[in-house]
């Protein structure tokens, strides 16, 4: 089993017994990078007919992984390489960067939630074997609370729910509008981008406590 796997299975186990003794209401947090979701389609120009994409390592969230493969992302100001493609294909491309991102490359910086890609902006996106012009698909994800239906219920929480998250320290910060994500697929963690971890110095696994 890989040493993160571990970690992230003690951080939740011990976010479950504060909650269930009492003690409040806290989550594990990861720390979003820049990455890609891509169609088959898609993924047979950027890097060749029939190519797989290629498991580097698994993700905390169920059935979501990291893969080798990598692309370019080309807007209207310049470019960001090594964008890293998270598996497996999915039914529509998106792209997730951060508002540092979208304001060095010069894309339209539009905050939604995954899969919520009407009205958000386009970009080119580069691979080795060829290159594809996505109409939409490019966003700064919502910072979310992915939690499965177990979980939701020992916390008194279900989809849709909003909450505020504190982080304490010297940094010391409160997230507010956390959208809760339940259900099958889903695991105990929050989600936020670079620029928000940066700010609140998190490099992510830190627990941090559901305001009631």
């Amino acid at each position: 089993m890989e040493k993160n796997t571990i970690k992230r299975i003690i951080e939740k186990e011990i976010a479950k017994s504060l909650a269930a003794n009492g003690c409040g209401y806290y989550v594990p947090v990861a720390v979003s990078n820049r990455h890609a979701h891509v169609t088959k389609e898609e993924l047979d120009v950027l890097f060749g007919r029939g190519h797989k994409l290629i498991k580097l390592r698994n993700l905390n969230q169920p059935g979501q992984y990291a893969c080798e493969e990598v692309v370019t992302l080309e807007g209207k100001k310049g470019r960001i390489e090594n964008i890293r493609i998270l598996g497996p294909v999915r039914a529509e491309t998106q792209v997730e960067i951060s508002l540092t991102d979208s304001f060095k490359v010069g894309i339209e910086p539009v905050i939604r939630m995954s899969g919520d890609l009407d009205g958000t902006s386009g970009c080119r996106l580069i691979g080795p074997k060829g290159e594809v012009n996505v109409i939409k698909g490019v966003i700064v994800s919502a910072r979310h609370l992915h939690i499965s239906a177990e979980e939701a219920f020992m916390f008194g929480l279900k989809t849709g729910d909003t909450v505020s998250v504190r982080k304490a320290g010297v940094r010391g910060i409160v997230f507010s509008n956390v959208i809760v994500r339940s259900g099958e697929g889903h695991s105990l963690e929050i989600h936020i981008d670079t620029d928000e971890a940066n700010a609140a110095g998190i490099t992510g696994g830190e627990l941090l406590e559901i305001i009631r």
